[in-house]
């Protein structure tokens, strides 16, 4: 009935059969940023948010999405993944403070862990978020991308 692969013959969703694709070494890296006034900038590196150290919270959360990824998004797979890390960098401009956020995952499997390293920079920014409200709502979380993958039938990119 249908060309698309999350389509069965009735029309409705399915998830993809990958019982016969040959396991790989899969790594993804995606970024996310979040930009917040100088008070949020010195209080998250003075680790001086009244709700613990910000930066660790996050790194953790991250973590935890990634290996949670198939409960938020309806057609990925489970994954036993093999290894999850987040990285942060600032980029400090005049009066602009950017949390630069890096997700990196990895497993070896049958499917990628993009949506797994996407999913990672984009809770480890609202988690940021969540721990620095109470001194500003208006930071920002910006774009979040897939910055490269390898392994797999597509083959790699690079953004």
């Amino acid at each position: 009935m249908s060309d698309f692969t999350h389509i069965n013959e009735q029309g409705r969703a399915r998830m993809v059969d990958i019982s016969t694709k040959d396991d790989s070494v899969r790594i993804a890296t995606a970024r996310s940023s979040i930009v917040v006034n100088q008070e949020i900038y010195q209080n998250i590196t003075d680790k001086t948010i009244e709700k613990g150290d910000v930066l660790s919270v996050a790194q953790v959360a991250g973590i935890m999405a990634a290996k949670n990824t198939s409960d938020w998004i309806p057609m990925c797979h489970p994954l036993q993944l093999k290894g999850v890390d987040i990285s942060f960098d600032w980029e400090v401009k005049e009066d602009s403070y950017r949390l630069l956020i890096t997700s990196e995952v990895k497993t070896k499997g049958s499917t990628g862990v993009e949506m797994e390293a996407l999913t990672a920079a984009s809770a480890t920014a609202l988690t940021v978020y969540d721990m620095c409200k109470a001194l500003d709502k208006g930071m920002v979380i910006g774009e979040t991308y897939l910055l490269e993958k390898t392994g797999g039938k597509s083959g790699d990119y690079k953004r």
